[in-house]
């Protein structure tokens, strides 16, 4: 059966901060019901299989009657066994077993429901499934490893803020011709060394590890609805913001989705590939809603509990994809823990990026990141501070970016320097503070002290925020671009249309140089290192390879701009002081030069004094230019050397310079050390 093709902008993620919806109770009179069902933790839910046979266990408290149907086949056939299930009332589980070990096999549930028997489900804890998801399947996950599986293990991080986050999709990094990659679009393409473009540049693996990104920021790799595993040659796209089965991996990266161990093994390659080039894996995570509403494999096994609903039963939607789930209710919120356990435990999976994270309340945050750091200590875990819509859930409850210091080890992303450096992101023709818009220059700075209190940052000149939420940098992740809407060279084309393509190459140079140079962890859009764009689709979920795919000869044509960004992550690995861990540190070393906006619009300067961080630079000067002009600026006398100026940047030094009067060409950064 093919899968249902999802109607809606998958990640139009279109409410940035708290909402102004009044306080009301988290649970409607409609929810009110469920606070009474039974919960069930155990780690036997779904199927196990042992030396007495296989068992299978299933949560529906309010269920009838329950059965498990066999199937020979993953999509097709009639079931060849069907098994009634024994009601357990003090846990609301009912299970079967069958003496036999049924590898190789596949599963449905159904359960009876108000005398209607409801469509046939794989269940929600499905670690294995048939094509397009709709059967769960049975095998031995063991044999899935590959070699060396044992013994692998992601990169160490000691602080989030040495994190470097490169954001990008299975298709989009493979599938243009020029990528030279064979297996396009695939788990596979991850795994490929020595990749080269048409201009033997490289591409792939490799062009990660010339690039220097610490991790990789995967768009969802769990079995997702809208692209029909069994027809590849339609070659549908979908970013995956769908979930279907969130506990097995998309069949349409694999090269045979038919096959349920096929996907799981080159999954784990992939990972493993990573591991070995030094690259962390984060996992993008979409617990927030479901593809479906009633048909969801949630609601075909405890009608109503998984999802939130308002007083008069209609579901709630704060996810703007029609429906939200409910992580305030135990077992929702034991769903979701077990599951990123898994993924941890199982495919050694490095972090987790929370889509519309604030439909989550803190306190399930909290546990879920306690829960993985049992298992990887160096992972790391941040998510969107923000929902599409409104919610029953209190806004003090939500995992709003305003309430991230209420979560242990969660960070959010910082809309803040993304619409003040560039522009706001729903306006194309917006520009920012690195485009040479005035008057953001106080947002920018909140960005550079990624949102922790400072005395020199004003909070009521805020654009976005307007208090210090953060209480660490750790907390916050910064960014100008990601998958949603415009990306920064479709953004530039848009907001600065009468600028030449130099001048918005500056400008991109410059609007990433304040993102890496800022506290916090920086963040990046695959491709945009080579001036990547999706030919000016803002919302590009479905669009297809040509708009999506990057292509890679861009790494030849904006060889000057992968050097840069090379450059400037090189830069900020080997100096700590870009990476602070603490307020405190950032308020006593990271200094302001007074600046009259009002004469001088679009310029900021700082230092980072006393060796910060332990930096062995004992002052960086970091100076921006958003204007269209240039700027002239006096640098106190000293010794210093030139890091970056004019577009041109070099961690070992670009020259020397003994202060005084010195310009900032347009759209650029000035970066000096003693």
């Amino acid at each position: 059966m093919k899968k249902h093709i999802f109607p809606i902008a998958m990640a139009l993620t279109i409410v940035s901060g708290a909402l102004s919806a009044p306080s009301i109770m988290a649970t409607s009179k409609y929810d009110a019901q469920f606070a009474s069902y039974p919960t069930y933790n155990g780690d036997d839910l779904e199927v196990s299989v042992d030396g007495n046979g296989t068992h299978f266990r299933l949560w529906s408290p309010k269920a009838e009657q329950a059965q498990v149907l066999l199937y020979s086949q993953g999509a097709y056939g009639s079931p060849y066994s069907t098994l009634d299930m024994t009601f357990h009332p003090a846990d609301g589980t009912w299970t079967a077993e069958v003496p036999e070990n049924l590898y190789g096999k596949f599963y449905t549930f159904r359960i009876l429901n108000n005398g209607v028997w409801m469509k046939e489900t794989p269940g929600v804890w499905a670690k294995a499934v048939g094509i397009n998801g709709n059967r769960a399947a049975l095998i031995d996950l063991s044999k899935t490893n590959p070699e060396g599986w044992d013994a692998d293990k992601g990169p160490q991080v000691d602080n989030f803020t040495d994190v470097i986050i490169y954001e990008m999709h299975h298709r989009d990094f493979s599938m243009h011709p020029s990528s030279g990659i064979a297996n396009k679009g695939k788990f596979l393409a991850l795994t490929e060394q020595g990749t080269l473009s048409p201009d033997s540049l490289k591409t792939g693996i490799d062009h990660l590890k010339e690039l220097g990104v610490t991790h990789v920021h995967i768009l969802p790799s769990y079995d997702y609805n809208s692209v029909d595993e069994a027809n590849p040659q339609l070659n549908t796209y979908n970013w995956g913001y769908d979930p279907l089965n969130y506990n097995a991996p998309e069949g349409s990266y694999s090269t045979n989705p038919s096959d349920p161990a096929v996907r799981i093994r080159e999954m784990k390659e992939m990972i493993k590939a990573l591991h070995d080039a030094g690259i962390g894996v984060i996992m993008d995570v979409v617990y927030n809603h479901t593809a479906a509403n009633d048909d969801s494999n949630f609601n075909l096994t405890a009608p109503g509990y998984y999802h939130r609903h308002w007083d008069d039963g209609r579901y709630s939607d704060a996810s703007g994809c029609g429906n939200e789930t409910a992580s305030d209710r135990q077992q929702m919120r034991d769903y979701i823990i077990n599951s990123i356990k898994y993924w941890t435990d199982e495919y050694h999976i490095d972090g987790f990026r929370f889509d519309l994270m604030a439909i989550h309340d803190t306190e399930t945050m909290t546990q879920a990141a306690a829960a993985i750091k049992e298992i990887n200590p160096d992972a790391f875990i941040y998510g969107e501070g923000w929902t599409a819509g409104d919610s029953p859930l209190e806004p003090e409850r939500r995992a709003l970016k305003e309430n991230v210091s209420k979560m242990t080890d969660i960070a959010v992303f910082s809309d803040d320097i993304r619409d003040a450096v560039k522009g706001h992101y729903s306006n194309a023709e917006d520009r920012g503070f690195a485009t040479g818009k005035p008057g953001l220059e106080e947002t920018v700075k909140i960005g550079i002290v990624a949102s922790t209190a400072h005395p020199q940052v004003d909070y009521s000149k805020g654009a976005n925020s307007k208090f210090a939420y953060a209480a660490s940098p750790e907390m916050i992740v910064n960014y100008v671009s990601c998958h949603d809407d415009l990306t920064l060279t479709d953004k530039l084309k848009k907001s600065i249309p009468e600028a030449s393509e130099a001048e918005r190459l500056a400008a991109a140079k410059l609007a990433q140089t304040i993102v890496f140079t800022s506290q916090g962890t920086p963040f990046m859009f695959a491709g945009e290192e080579i001036f990547r764009d999706k030919k000016g689709v803002h919302n590009s979920y479905k669009s297809p390879d040509s708009i999506n795919a990057i292509d890679w000869a861009g790494k030849k044509t904006y060889a000057d701009q992968f050097d840069y960004y090379k450059n400037l992550i090189a830069l900020r690995k080997a100096h700590p002081a870009f990476r602070m861990t603490s307020a405190d540190q950032i308020a006593r070393h990271l200094v302001f030069d007074e600046i009259d906006s009002e004469k001088m619009p679009n310029l900021i300067s700082y230092s980072l004094k006393d060796n910060a961080n332990g930096d062995a630079w004992k002052e960086i000067k970091v100076i921006f230019n958003g204007s269209a002009e240039p700027r002239t600026v006096n640098v106190k006398k000293g010794k210093w050397t030139i890091v970056a100026r004019d577009g041109k940047i070099n961690p070992e030094g670009l020259g020397s310079f003994k202060g005084g009067k010195i310009e900032l060409a347009p759209y650029s950064a000035l970066i000096l050390h003693l």
